[in-house]
This record gives C-alpha cells, sequence and structure tokens, in this order.
C-alpha cells in the first residue's frame, strides 16, 4: 500500500487528486500520510476522514481549534502553521503532491524531497523562484520530481522514449483568457469579475486571472526552461483557444510529437499518480469529428507583455525568477483589491526587476534557498512601495 500526502488538497489540483484516489480503492489501496489545507477546514477535515489520513494541516494558526473540532473522535493528528507544514513533508511518505500555491509551496516541497521519494508537482512557483536547488535536492536524494502542470505533463509524455538531443523545439499552448478576443483598448477598464471569468474551464480565481494577463504561461515558460533543461530560444508559445493540444515536442526530423485530450486536470494528475504506468481515468473522451477544427496563433506581444519579460528573466538568472514571481503575486492582489488596473499588473512587475536589477543585481545573486527567501519579501516589499507611489 503506497503511502501519499497531498499538500494543498483543498484546492482545484487537491480536489482532482482526491478524487483520482478515492476512485482508485481511496484507504484501501492508499495509506494517507498527511493532508494539508488553508481555511476551508470543513472540507479538509472531511476528506481526511474519508482517506483515515495521519494528520491534517491547516496552514493558518488561527483555524487550528476549528480544525480539531472537526476532526473530533477520528483519530486523526491536528496541525496548524508554516512549521507544521514542514514538519508534515518530512514524514515519510511514497508519493506526495506538491500544490500549495504560490512560493509558500516551496520549502514543504524541499523537505519532502529531503525524504527521497516522488514529488508531483504542480507548484510551478518551486521551479521558477528556484529551479536548480529543487532539481540538485531531488538529485542529491534519489528522488523523483513529476511534473502536474498540464503543459509540462504533456512534454514530459511526448519526451517518454526520446533522445533529449533530437529535441528541437518545445510548444506550450495557451487558451489566451477571458480577453483574447477584447479590443486592447477594452483592457485597461477590465474588472475582476471580467477577468476571473476563463472562456473553457472553471478554474479558481488567481490562475484564472493570471490566464487572462498570461502570466500563468509566463511562468510555464520558465519552467519548461528549468525542468528540461533547454535553452529559452528553443521554447515557443501559441494562443490555441481549444485547449485541446496541451503542449507539443518538436524533433530534428521535423516532426512534432502533440499530446491532445479535453481540459481536465485528471490527465496529468493521473499519469504522475500511476507513472510509470497508465491507469484508467474518468475523463471525458475526444470526439475529433465533433471538434471539426483545431486553431492556433501567434501570442500578441501587446496584449500579453508578461511572456516578453518571462523571457528577461531567463536571461537575467539569478534571482530574477523569485522577484518575478512575487512581484507577480503581489501584483495580482493588488489588482484583485482594486488597487491597480488589469493592464498596471505588468507594469508593476516590470518596474520591480528593473529597480532589483539595477540595485541588487539579481542575475549575480548565488543560488540558495536564503537569497530565494530573500528576494521574494525583497521583491512584494518594493511592489508594495511602488503601487502606493503610483496611487498618490
Amino acid at each position: 500500500m503506497r503511502r501519499i500526502s497531498i499538500f494543498g488538497a483543498t484546492g482545484s489540483i487537491g480536489e482532482s487528486t482526491f478524487d483520482l484516489l478515492m476512485r482508485q480503492g481511496g484507504p484501501e489501496a492508499f495509506h494517507t500520510v498527511a493532508l494539508t489545507g488553508g481555511r476551508s477546514i470543513k472540507r479538509l477535515a472531511e476528506m481526511a476522514r474519508a482517506l483515515r489520513a495521519e494528520i491534517a494541516v491547516t496552514a493558518y494558526e488561527d483555524c487550528y481549534a476549528d480544525l480539531v473540532e472537526a476532526l473530533g473522535g477520528s483519530g486523526i493528528a491536528v496541525a496548524a502553521g508554516p512549521a507544521a507544514l514542514i514538519e508534515a513533508a518530512h514524514r515519510p511518505a511514497d508519493w506526495v503532491m506538491s500544490a500549495i500555491v504560490g512560493a509558500a509551496g516551496l520549502a514543504p516541497g524541499f523537505a519532502a524531497l529531503s525524504q527521497g521519494r516522488t514529488l508531483a508537482l504542480a507548484n510551478k512557483e518551486s521551479l521558477v523562484t528556484a529551479g536548480p536547488l529543487l532539481l540538485g535536492e531531488a538529485r542529491a536524494h534519489g528522488a523523483t520530481i513529476l511534473p502536474v502542470d498540464s503543459e509540462h505533463s504533456a512534454i514530459f509524455q511526448g519526451l517518454v522514449g526520446e533522445d533529449m538531443a533530437a529535441v528541437e523545439r518545445i510548444i506550450i499552448t495557451a487558451s489566451g483568457g477571458a480577453f483574447r478576443d477584447w479590443p486592447m483598448e477594452k483592457l485597461a477598464a477590465a474588472t475582476v469579475a471580467q477577468a476571473s471569468s476563463h472562456p473553457n474551464w472553471d478554474m479558481g480565481q488567481r490562475i484564472t486571472i493570471d490566464s487572462a494577463s498570461m502570466f500563468n504561461k509566463a511562468l510555464e515558460v520558465i519552467e519548461a526552461k528549468e525542468f528540461f533543461a533547454i535553452s529559452p530560444e528553443r521554447i515557443e508559445v501559441v494562443v490555441h483557444p481549444q485547449s485541446i493540444v496541451h503542449a507539443l515536442v518538436g524533433f530534428n526530423d521535423g516532426g512534432l510529437m502533440a499530446h491532445m485530450g479535453v481540459p481536465d486536470m485528471r490527465h496529468a494528475i493521473g499519469y504522475a499518480l500511476n507513472w510509470p504506468a497508465r491507469h484508467e481515468l474518468p475523463v471525458e473522451r475526444l470526439d475529433l469529428a465533433k471538434i471539426g477544427q483545431l486553431d492556433f496563433r501567434a501570442p500578441d506581444p501587446l496584449r500579453y507583455p508578461a511572456l516578453r519579460l518571462a523571457r528577461e528573466v531567463m536571461e537575467i538568472g539569478g534571482m530574477a525568477g523569485a522577484a518575478f514571481n512575487a512581484a507577480k503575486e503581489t501584483a495580482l492582489d493588488q489588482f484583485i483589491a482594486g488597487r491597480i488596473g488589469f493592464l498596471d499588473m505588468a507594469g508593476l512587475v516590470e518596474d520591480v526587476l528593473t529597480d532589483m536589477s539595477a540595485r541588487q543585481g539579481l542575475g549575480n545573486a548565488a543560488m540558495s534557498l536564503d537569497n530565494v527567501l530573500h528576494t521574494d519579501t525583497e521583491a512584494r516589499r518594493l511592489a508594495l512601495a511602488l503601487c502606493d507611489q503610483k496611487r498618490i
């Protein structure tokens, strides 16, 4: 019986992981070590009871009493706070889902790798901010990292049995988000509600807005560069409104290998859960005749400046990824709070990168976890300060 843990269990990735575990036998097939979540205490407790977890952890210490009450009489241990997340990650498990959103998922991911296990990585920020460190930690402990982003899982699957030396390019697809067909002149006035409505599927608010700005795709470009050790100029992005083709791998003979499927994260999660085998998954099967056609177009650089910023981050190197991600998360917070406009997010991130590169030499900073966390803190502080200045 495999021992599993889910970090970020109550988010969309965690919920899909829970669904697959229950369909594949639940507590009769898996020994659940740890489940962690945020403020969705009732749901976290339901999942912990269903999987008979050893421990349930909330990231928020003020939610501890509520979780204790929700799990009363279950025999499931309860903990709360950042330190408790890391302690839970140190508990031996064979397979760990890393689905905590943002830089908060970095430390638990490192802790899980130190145990020499399989880390299913849905937290793209870990590779963006500290890719060389994370991959080095995996090598040092004999651990395996499996990508769970649908695009990177698609690339990973396209490379099975292939020689990386024969890979000419990688093509990542993007839906284009809520505003892919909007007139440019309307974007400045776009509201949070409008940015939060995806044309293809229902996701969380933050990822949906990131899709509209294509900051999610900017992170994925950096993530692909780190995970697959491929030069940035060989990574392409195309807008594909149907979201059927998740990624393509191009080879030196001119051929392209595409991974296709309905937009359902259980594809990538299920592949990581059952790797290296495949398991039947409860996802809709494609009807190509019904789809009729697939469309692709180049992303407009004026509509999606985040893609240009990602290229600059990769060119700078060092701590630029950590600064980029922190500034992006802060800019998104400020947009959701109504303090800046939709187009101001990219401008704020660019200002942070420019300022920190000039003052701190992001590209020359030594790669260490302490430096990553310090850069993250400084970039958030600077982004807030710049936001305040612009409001005066």
